[in-house]
């Protein structure tokens, strides 16, 4: 299957290391010389805005997807292809994951966390199939893939986790997975 639409779930933040930023704004610019539409949460701050400027900078599409309630934390990207304000979270990724082929998780917070989860659950339980990568720019999603080990060694995952989620450390490794 070609990958038309990706999905990427990130910080609102920049983070307090600039090769996130840095690796934000790259994902963008190759998304955008290969032709993949970002969908992504529609803001236009932290490494949000770092991968949606970089798609436009770069004249791709960027479809996002900001909840009501976020309208004044993240503050919706005016420059964007195309913006869906919804009305809740539970909406926001419900549409993010329907308009999607695959999606990439960049660093980010409790929210970042929660799409990742929640996608990663889907597709356990089939409700889809989609790709899902987890970028660990500058090592940052180390701990938690400790944990997930550590939730397969207690018995608690029904397969074993790297058919479900694929870990890279790179933009360019994002994009020459799907290319």
């Amino acid at each position: 299957m070609q990958i038309k639409r990706i999905a990427v779930f990130c910080g609102s933040k920049e983070g307090n290391n600039p090769v996130f930023q840095a690796d934000a704004s790259r994902l963008g610019m190759l998304m955008a010389m290969q032709g993949i539409t970002l969908i992504y949460g529609g803001g236009n701050k932290g490494l949000m805005g770092a991968v949606a400027n970089a798609v436009m900078d770069h004249s791709g599409k960027a479809i996002g997807v900001i909840p009501e309630v976020l309208l004044e934390w993240e503050h919706q990207h005016e420059g964007i292809t195309e913006l869906h304000v919804v009305k809740d979270m539970h909406i926001r990724k419900k549409m993010m994951y329907e308009l999607c082929d695959a999606a990439i998780v960049l660093p980010g917070g409790n929210g970042t966390l929660d799409e990742l989860f929640e996608m990663l659950t889907w597709n356990t339980l089939n409700i889809h199939n989609k790709k899902i990568i987890l970028l660990n720019t500058a090592g940052y999603y180390k701990h938690l893939i400790a944990h997930i080990e550590q939730m397969t060694a207690a018995g608690f995952l029904y397969e074993d986790w790297r058919d479900r989620l694929i870990v890279l450390n790179s933009a360019d490794e994002a994009i020459a997975f799907f290319c």
